[in-house]
């Protein structure tokens, strides 16, 4: 009788089940109580997702209490082109240096400097982009953004030394966006002379954003789409603004005045030259990528990633543009090298203004905050970088990276009180563009690997008649790369212990291929290697213009961290494009270039057999007995020739 009451109770948790489409598998993740489920094969995106119990039956089990269930994320969410890459995108690139900083940078470099500026800093940008969609649609890419790009493409090891850069560059330019938040806040109270009070409206909004993110509250991600229509409403205020009305005592003439061509022209004060006013701007474009740092929370990554990024690209340039033109064209000169809000004063209404002001400063650095110290996690939890695994640790089913938060706050902070926003953007600028400049570098290295593979495919290709295990075997000991490559393949030796029967009947081995070739997308003919190779060595040029002793510092950060995983951890992989050496390449096209004929493997040259020839072996040397034993792998011959009449 117990028996069939506990099958009839099994029945029913099944059919409850049912009734919702789950099934009895739905029931087995659900029991699992351990915080994580793999979603993988449901998503394609593979890793582990956060999830708690199923908010579906919380209110049967009562093990989830309401409020938790509706302000806590507790089950995976996808997003799309618009509503993800999109919206994500275009607010941290719509950032606060184009709100306080346009009208400064025109000051300086003039609008056609300040153009060049923009346009500049977008194809730099750009570039990158490109070299990471690139890299997207030629490899598997999993969750961990920037980083799982550089490291499963370079290796570990120089992925472990650049994530900590870039972790760095993220926490400085979260403190970058939080005094831009307290500036315009202690020009909003009256205390905008005092520095103080800057510094600490700014620690302030930096503890908030740290709470926000240890509660993981659902209402930042539905909220995405309300904090763009901010940010785009308070660009077209401005824009209305400088059609609408003119305040020549605050230095706003309007369209009719000739500022334009005053302000046409550079006029650089001590200092300060194009590549520092550079430095400065961008920062704001540093966001770029944040669409592909959410690659585990698309729906479809291949495609929203590069949809949603360049048409977030698009639309930020006109909206620098836009601002820098109309400032330049309606303000005069003086004003906008030292009012900073000045384009409040331009806006129709000023609170709309800054609200766009508010909401891009605290949506950057709260999604810097979010997403660096998972990063910092990320990498911990790898063990690429001994020394560090206690960052790696987290709180709760969700792993809160508790001590990596507590690691950024401290940088953070640590920033606030060293300087301005002018002294902060160059410090940013380095390490992006450092970051951005190795994106470029492994897009160039991996389509490099694939050449090799392809190469490596074509020579060792299976013919349509298979050799026999022991001409296999021979094949194997005169070239070891075959057994390289099959080895790459994931193929079984030769060498192994099989009949010919069970070889003749094993069925042929799929290739086990790393890397793929170009997708035929739109933007895929955008994503070129030479392109990247040059966007690599740009930034790496900019660098050096802009600061070259802030670059120095970067570079040997890398290559010291670089040495300290190297030997303290040499077991880390290696990363999809090991094949490829940048120097023995670059030594390679040189030597090409002089007229020398280089090979990148032994050739041996087999002379064929014509028809008109006869051939005949001799030995030259008699047969020793102490060497009989030995196998022949010499021997010589003697070629006789006839003089063959051939009619015309």
């Amino acid at each position: 009788m117990e028996n069939g009451n506990s099958n009839r109770d099994s029945r029913n948790k099944d059919i409850n089940w049912s009734r919702f489409g789950l099934g009895t598998e739905a029931a087995r993740v659900r029991s699992n109580t351990s915080g994580f489920v793999d979603l993988s094969n449901d998503y394609g995106a593979g890793g582990h997702q956060a999830s708690g119990a199923n908010e579906l039956f919380a209110e049967e089990q009562g093990d989830v209490p309401w409020w938790k269930s509706n302000f806590f994320i507790s089950q995976p969410v996808l997003f799309g082109t618009w509503d993800g890459v999109f919206t994500s995108c275009l607010i941290n690139i719509f950032g606060v240096i184009v709100f306080l900083r346009s009208g400064w940078i025109v000051a300086q470099a003039g609008v056609c400097g300040g153009i060049t500026i923009i346009l500049f800093s977008v194809l730099t940008a750009l570039i990158s982009v490109l070299s990471a969609v690139g890299i997207c649609e030629r490899c598997r890419i999993e969750s961990g953004g920037v980083y799982f790009v550089v490291a499963h493409t370079l290796g570990s090891r120089f992925g472990g030394s650049l994530g900590l850069l870039y972790c760095f560059g993220q926490a400085v330019g979260c403190a970058l966006n939080v005094l831009g938040f307290g500036e315009s806040m202690a020009e909003l109270v009256g205390l905008g002379e005092s520095k103080w009070t800057v510094r600490v409206i700014a620690m302030a909004a930096v503890l908030l954003l740290s709470v926000i993110n240890v509660a993981g509250v659902k209402w930042v991600i539905k909220l995405q789409f309300i904090l763009l229509l901010i940010l785009l409403s308070a660009g077209l205020d401005f824009m209305v603004g400088s059609f609408v009305h003119t305040e020549e005592d605050k230095g706003v003439e309007g369209w009719v005045s000739d500022n334009i061509v005053k302000n046409m022209w550079s006029n650089y004060t001590e200092g300060y030259s194009w590549f520092t006013v550079y430095g400065v701007f961008f920062p704001t474009i540093t966001g770029v990528l944040s669409g592909i740092n959410m690659s585990g929370d698309l729906k479809a990554p291949s495609t929203n990633i590069p949809n949603g990024t360049l048409a977030a690209i698009g639309t930020a340039t006109f909206l620098y543009l836009v601002f820098v033109i109309f400032l330049g064209s309606t303000c005069t000169r003086a004003v906008l090298a030292t009012n900073f809000m000045i384009a409040e004063d331009v806006s129709v209404i000023g609170v709309l203004f800054l609200a766009g002001l508010y909401v891009s400063s605290m949506s950057s650095c709260l999604g810097a905050m979010y997403g660096t110290p998972r990063v910092l996690q990320s990498i911990a939890l790898e063990n690429v970088i001994p020394g560090i695994g206690t960052l790696g640790k987290g709180r709760g089913p969700n792993k809160v990276p508790l001590y990596s938060m507590a690691v950024v706050a401290v940088v953070t902070f640590t920033f606030i009180f060293i300087g301005e926003i002018n002294t902060l953007a160059p410090i940013v600028t380095m390490p992006f563009l450092l970051t951005y400049a190795c994106i470029d570098y492994a897009y160039f290295a991996l389509a490099q690997s694939f050449d090799i593979q392809h190469q490596r495919e074509q020579r060792f290709h299976r013919p349509r008649v298979q050799p026999t295990i022991s001409e296999d075997s021979d094949l194997d000991m005169l070239f070891p790369e075959r057994t390289r490559h099959k080895n790459l393949r994931g193929e079984s030796s030769s060498n192994s212990v099989s009949s010919p029967e069970e070889n003749s009947e094993q069925t042929p081995i799929t290739p086990k291929i790393n890397i793929h070739s170009k997708q035929k997308n739109w933007y895929s003919n955008l994503c070129n290697r030479w392109l990247s190779l040059f966007g690599a060595a740009l930034k790496i040029l900019i660098m050096i213009l802009v600061n070259w002793y802030y670059a120095m510092a970067c570079m040997s950060v890398v290559f010291l961290v670089w040495l300290y995983i190297g030997t303290a951890n040499p077991a880390v992989k290696p990363g999809i494009a090991f094949e490829f050496h940048f120097f023995r390449w670059l030594k390679t096209l040189i030597l090409r270039c002089m007229g020398r004929r280089v090979t990148d493997y032994e050739q041996i040259i087999v002379t064929p057999v014509h028809p008109g020839l006869d051939v005949t072996s001799s030995q030259l040397n008699e047969d020793n007995e102490d060497f009989s034993n030995r196998r022949r792998y010499h021997q010589s011959a003697t070629v006789q020739g006839h003089l063959v009449n051939i009619d015309d």
